[in-house]
């Protein structure tokens, strides 16, 4: 098997995700975290209401940490081709690969979250899936809309997100309607994340990364900006801060796995988002789930 981890993002959070994990070893990773941070985090795992996890911070610190306790159990059991991260995921990517230790990763996102979270409140949007739309469909609903919506993920065939003001996005949708997108869907996030209506946090996020150590990665890392694969260490500290003011093209993050010969996708943490996404762009690649200490037991 030759496999690259992918680590999903926000909108995977579920209340009661990291049950299996409660009394494996690797729950270490959440209490070393806890003490990082100086606050709870095991309820966002556990017993938090679905409410509890609807803001930006703790879904993303629920969803990082529930992708690390897993990789903690599976480290040692594979050699992976490469690395990929869904938005968020691109920072567990990130310390899974060893490019980021895991105190300095965990505090970036902590404050990655902070940022755009204060930037969506500076600069209010929404999203929207594309379903069944083309890219070239949904390039030309935001033509509509100049400056205030832009293609914030490139999914998947036929899954294209939109992100903008909600003036914007209004716009936009209406005129995706018009080209002949089957069906929209608002996502339920807090901000036009992945726009340049994000730009705000970008300076302040090139600060946080400009005093921490970064190493050269156990295997490559490939990039949701461009979907090239980096095997360097210090180009992650622009790369990582302009994250979150650019589109992830997830489709093209896909092709590049498989082009560096991967035969599988392991999609470690909570939730099959990248399954499905993978299915619909790289249907000869295998995709396993692995959530549960079992699925781990299952990883040769």
């Amino acid at each position: 098997m030759r496999a690259a981890i992918v680590f999903p993002g926000q909108g995977t959070q579920q209340p009661g995700m990291g049950l299996p994990w409660r009394d494996h070893p690797a729950w270490s990773v959440v209490e070393r975290a806890e003490a990082l941070l100086g606050e709870p985090l095991a309820p966002l795992l556990l017993d938090a209401p679905t409410a509890a996890l609807a803001s930006t911070r703790a879904a993303q610190l629920a969803v990082l940490c529930t992708s690390l306790v897993t990789w903690e159990a599976l480290r040692n059991r594979i050699e992976p081709v490469g690395f990929a991260g869904h938005s968020l995921g691109q920072v567990t990517a990130l310390i899974a690969s060893g490019t980021l230790s895991f105190d300095d990763g965990l505090r970036f996102a902590s404050r990655r979250a902070a940022c755009t979270q204060a930037a969506a409140d500076a600069h209010p949007g929404r999203m929207a899936a594309l379903l069944g739309a083309t890219l070239d469909q949904a390039q030309e609903a935001c033509a509509a809309a100049p400056d205030a919506c832009w293609v914030a993920n490139d999914n998947a065939p036929g899954q294209v997100v939109l992100a903008g003001t909600p003036k914007g996005l209004d716009v936009a949708l209406a005129r995706a309607k018009v080209v002949g997108v089957p069906r929209a869907t608002m996502l339920n996030v807090g901000g036009a994340f992945h726009t340049p209506l994000m730009r705000d946090a970008v300076d302040e996020l090139r600060a946080c990364l400009s005093v921490v150590e970064l190493v050269t990665p156990r295997a490559p890392v490939v990039s949701n900006d461009d979907g090239a694969a980096y095997a360097d260490a210090e180009g992650w500290r622009a790369r990582s801060a302009d994250h979150v003011a650019v589109p992830v093209r997830w489709r093209l993050v896909q092709s590049t796995l498989t082009g560096l010969g991967t035969d599988t996708f392991l999609e470690v943490g909570h939730g099959s988002m990248l399954a499905t996404l993978a299915k619909r762009t790289v249907p000869e690649v295998n995709v396993h789930g692995v959530a549960t200490p079992e699925a781990v037991e299952g990883i040769a």
